[in-house]
Parts: C-alpha cells; sequence; structure tokens
C-alpha cells in the first residue's frame, strides 16, 4: 500500500492531501474521502486506507486548511471552540473547487484511472459530498453521505434541491438519533430524490447515532460501521 501527503494547490492556498493506493494492479479509480467535523485524526486515515486496498487510489483532503496549517484536533472538550471556527471555513462552493483541483492533480497520477470518481462525506461533508455529485454531472459515478448533518435545510443550496443535475448513484446512511439531520426531514429528502429520479439507497439507522462510522470514538457504532462499509463498497463497485 502507497501512502503519501502532498500538497494540493488550490485558489484559496495549499491543501495539505493524503493519498492512499495499492502498489499494484493500477491504474486506481479515484475517490474523494471528505473528512467529518472533528478534522483528520489516525481514524480517518486507517478508513482511507482500509478503502484503498479494495482497488482505489483514496485522496483525504485536510478541508481546514483555510484556517490555518494541519493540525489534529482529536475530540477535547477544550478544542471546542476552535473545531466550530475551523467547521465555518467549509463551504459547499469551497469544497467543489477543492475537489477541482484534487482531480486535475489526479488526472496527472498514472496511479489513478481517468473514468468516473467517487465521492465520499461524513458529518458535515455529507451534504457537500451531494453536492459535489450536482455540481460535476457526469463525472461523478458514486456519491456517499455517511450521517450527513443539514442534508434539508430553507437554504438554496441545501443538498436536497437542485437533484435534477445529479448522473450519480447517491447512498445515504441517516442515524435516527441525529440533532443535525432531524428524522422528520428523511421523507423530503426521499422525495425530492424520487422526484428527480436519482438513483439512490437511504438506511435510516435506529440504533446508531451521529458519529457512529469512524471508529475510536464514543459515537462508534460498530454495526451501524459495518453496514455503511458494505453499501460504500456495492456503490462503488456499481459505478466507478
Amino acid at each position: 500500500m502507497i501512502e503519501r501527503e502532498i500538497q494540493v494547490t488550490t485558489p484559496d492556498g495549499e491543501m495539505p492531501t493524503f493519498v492512499f493506493h495499492p502498489e499494484v494492479d493500477g491504474p486506481h479509480p479515484v475517490v474523494l474521502y471528505l473528512q467529518d467535523g472533528v478534522g483528520l485524526r489516525p481514524a480517518l486515515k486507517d478508513m482511507a486506507s482500509r478503502l484503498a486496498t479494495a482497488g482505489y487510489y483514496v485522496m483525504l483532503p485536510y478541508l481546514f486548511y483555510r484556517g490555518g496549517p494541519y493540525r489534529e484536533l482529536g475530540t477535547l472538550d477544550e478544542n471546542r471552540e476552535l473545531r466550530s471556527q475551523l467547521v465555518r471555513t467549509v463551504t459547499k462552493p469551497g469544497t467543489i473547487s477543492d475537489v477541482q483541483a484534487l482531480l486535475d492533480l489526479a488526472s496527472a497520477d498514472p496511479a489513478a484511472s481517468h473514468g468516473r470518481v467517487g465521492v465520499i462525506g461524513f458529518c458535515m461533508t455529507g451534504g457537500i459530498a451531494i453536492a459535489v455529485a450536482r455540481a460535476l454531472g457526469d463525472r461523478v459515478g458514486a456519491a456517499a453521505s455517511i450521517h450527513g448533518s443539514r442534508l434539508v435545510t430553507d437554504d438554496a443550496d441545501s443538498p436536497h434541491r437542485g437533484l435534477e443535475a445529479v448522473s450519480a448513484e447517491l447512498y445515504i446512511g441517516w442515524a435516527d438519533k441525529d440533532d443535525s439531520a432531524p428524522p422528520e426531514t428523511v421523507p423530503v429528502m426521499r422525495d425530492a430524490l424520487d422526484t428527480a429520479r436519482v438513483r439512490y439507497e437511504l438506511d435510516f439507522i435506529t440504533d446508531a447515532v451521529h458519529g457512529y462510522a469512524p471508529p475510536g470514538g464514543e459515537r462508534y457504532n460498530r454495526r451501524a460501521s459495518e453496514l455503511h462499509w458494505e453499501r460504500v463498497h456495492s456503490l462503488l463497485r456499481r459505478n466507478i
């Protein structure tokens, strides 16, 4: 397994990015692996590496780069205010621009294939993964939102709007106990997906809470996390 850190030049600066891919049998389909609000940490790097072992070129960018140099914040309460400030620097338009820079770089790497790509987002980037699929159209073959937050809002760019532009197949893992994505908004999302004729699968998970996928934290739920792995692998196999 190849694991390396690179610097990706974007319109807003230099974005540290971790790249994972097998040493053999390339080139490999590109998967953009978008961090949650806790930030980059060993658990997410291990998840990106686990995905890469299945034959993917996985790019894990540090999306907080607009707020300062790379750092690992962990989950300690004393970092709560700093983390909140950094989360506010991550926007849908900004991340879409970041993704385009990532794909430009991958296009020059012989280890990365040039076909359709996958986008996986967690927490704050669950909705952003859908926004990337909406913005990039046919370039994205698969997108997944894992315990995504703010999936249905009154904003003009809410993830549930404009889904007619999505050609990717979507997977949404939705935790029942999630104040950032209330269960009563699930029918709104389903109606929007059905109206736009998007291919999708949505798991409404009743025995897990927001943040169930990454291991190591108190919110980790092994059953729900392993379900997300099954769904993501199946989604990527079908589409990229």
